[in-house]
């Protein structure tokens, strides 16, 4: 039970920090209320609490960090404000990048802002700067995250 509050309790601060910011950006209400819903269903929730609990052996850790990426990549493809929604494989396994409209680029930025603050970790441009060359974004929508950032990217 304690990891379930544990796991509401980040939940709940991370949409606080994430509504704050959506406000600033203008992002529509309904949207912002919205954010993050689907990790209250049991394929989102369970593997989110479980992963931060711990593990009987190594083979329960396993199963849970495998549980936890599929429920992510789920969390992910749900929800418009993640650049991984954005990005399409082919067949062939190239990637194609699709601009992100600018209400969801709106979101996705509240989102890392929120986050980092949820965490403690309000530094949202060093965390970019290091995870930049992993995120896939079509060129427009680069350009537009980085101005919001103030970063001096190539």
């Amino acid at each position: 039970m304690r990891w379930h509050l544990s796991n509401l309790a980040y939940l709940l601060r991370h949409k606080w920090y994430v509504f704050a910011e959506c406000r600033k950006l203008r992002v529509p209400l309904w949207i912002t209320i919205v954010h993050d819903w689907d990790k209250l269903l049991p394929d989102v929730w369970f593997p989110y609490v479980y992963a931060h609990a711990p593990a009987a052996n190594e083979t329960q850790h396993t199963q849970r960090r495998a549980a936890f990426a599929q429920a992510k990549m789920i969390h992910q493809h749900r929800n418009k404000h993640h650049w991984q929604f954005w990005v399409f494989i082919t067949d062939c396994g190239e990637f194609q990048c699709l601009p992100i409209p600018d209400i969801y680029r709106r979101e996705l930025l509240a989102d890392w802002r929120g986050a980092g603050r949820s965490m403690g970790k309000p530094d949202l441009l060093g965390w970019y700067t290091a995870c930049r060359e992993t995120m896939l974004f079509h060129p427009e929508t680069r350009a537009w995250l980085e101005a919001q950032l103030g970063s001096a990217q190539p």
